[in-house]
């Protein structure tokens, strides 16, 4: 599937600056929300939401769990995920690390109640973290699998980060230009404007060189019917019709469990927006904005996406036919993450990497979604890379673009 993108492939000296920077992005967040929440950084109880400490704590710990603490990390993806783990360099404290931050065994909910360090000492154990994590990689084999760890490391920050993009939003806090890392100038396309797509193959996932997650594998080829798709996910210009339509409270557009979430919420319009003297305005960290038509459609989940869809006569693409349209001329994208109808499955010949908890227990049926928004970092933007939320999350930077044969 083309050359991967440098982010997948780097070497130790740009590694060990990539790590700097994720870390930078991840401390200008946290005093983002200092600012907003003080100090002892409470928020509620949420699905949608991790207490901030909490998540610092973690990302320091998943490293040290990977690299630091694990014997075999040199050997990458054959590393014995259950081996005797060195002690957390918390245990000189008295504090069980383990018990506060591995997140396959801590549930969600318990997060808010846990014993967490003071922030000043979280802070130091996630500085100690990426010095050890430096430390190692100074020494570390330049190959695949001697860097696979300290690539995993700093993707799992970067996710975090944009994490905090989305929480950041939700609580309307105010956030700075480094919030967008992966923010990209764009041309935006024709309202309307779709790409024909031949009967063609597709190769879907990654068999070549460098980082892949194991959801990624294995690749193979995927046969597919002639369509056409939107060049650009759908823009506000196009998906506010349905909602002055009273596309959100017509049943004959949305599925039993999108019309079973509508009901259940009383959504009658997407999260974040009102109608105010006839104007459209988007709440936006914080900050009340006029809609842009142009814009895409953002924040929607994948009931709102579907049921756009039927009432405008389309559908949403599949996996399969979303990667093909993305080597066409003209194709726009990265702007959002975008549903489409697959399930996260696990592709044939599918074996889980040591971190066995990535995707294997998200393997229930939750949609596929592609692309990237201007929260995630660039050097995560791949063609391969496969998103996976529960269908009505939309406290994401999510929407969508639409297919027809």
């Amino acid at each position: 599937m083309g050359v991967q993108p440098p982010g997948r492939c780097l070497d130790k000296v740009s590694l060990a600056a990539a790590l700097q920077d994720s870390r930078r992005r991840t401390l200008a967040l946290h005093a983002d929300c200092v600012r907003a929440l003080g100090p002892d950084l409470r928020v509620p109880l949420s699905e949608e939401l991790n207490p901030p400490l909490w998540e610092l704590g973690h990302v320091g710990w998943f490293a040290d769990w990977w690299i630091a603490r694990h014997p075999q990390h040199h050997a990458g993806v054959q590393a014995d995920p259950c081996a005797a783990r060195r002690p957390a360099r918390q245990a000189a404290r008295g504090i069980d690390a383990d018990a506060l931050y591995n997140s396959s065994t801590v549930a969600h909910a318990a997060r808010w109640q846990l014993p967490l360090p003071a922030p000043d000492d979280t802070l130091a154990d996630l500085q100690a973290s990426l010095d050890d994590t430096l430390s190692w990689l100074e020494r570390a084999d330049e190959t695949d699998q001697g860097l696979y760890f300290f690539r995993l490391a700093l993707f799992h920050e970067d996710m975090h980060a944009e994490a905090a993009v989305h929480m950041a939003q939700t609580l309307d806090i105010p956030i700075g230009p480094h919030a967008f890392a992966g923010a990209v100038a764009s041309e935006a396309a024709a309202d309307g404007q779709t790409l024909a797509v031949d009967a063609t193959e597709v190769e879907l996932g990654w068999a070549g060189d460098g980082f892949a997650f194991d959801n990624e594998r294995a690749a193979h080829r995927v046969a597919l019917p002639a369509f056409r798709i939107d060049a650009a996910p759908v823009s506000w210009a196009r998906f506010l019709p349905f909602v002055e339509d009273g596309g959100y409270l017509d049943a004959r557009w949305w599925s039993a469990a999108g019309w079973d979430w509508r009901c259940r919420t009383g959504a009658r319009r997407p999260r974040y927006l009102e109608q105010r003297d006839g104007q459209w305005v988007q709440r936006r960290w914080g900050e009340w904005r006029p809609v842009q038509p142009r814009d895409p459609a953002v924040h929607l989940n994948a009931h709102e996406a579907e049921a756009w869809c039927r009432w405008a006569g389309r559908r949403l693409p599949t996996e399969a036919e979303w990667t093909a349209a993305a080597h066409q001329r003209g194709w726009q994208g990265m702007t959002v993450w975008e549903w489409t109808a697959s399930r996260f499955e696990p592709f044939p010949g599918f074996e889980p990497h040591p971190y066995r908890d990535y995707s294997a227990p998200w393997f229930d049926g939750r949609p596929v979604l592609k692309g990237a928004s201007p929260a995630t970092a660039r050097r995560m933007q791949q063609l391969a890379y496969r998103n996976f939320y529960t269908a009505e999350r939309n406290d994401i930077l999510a929407g969508f673009r639409s297919a027809v044969r």
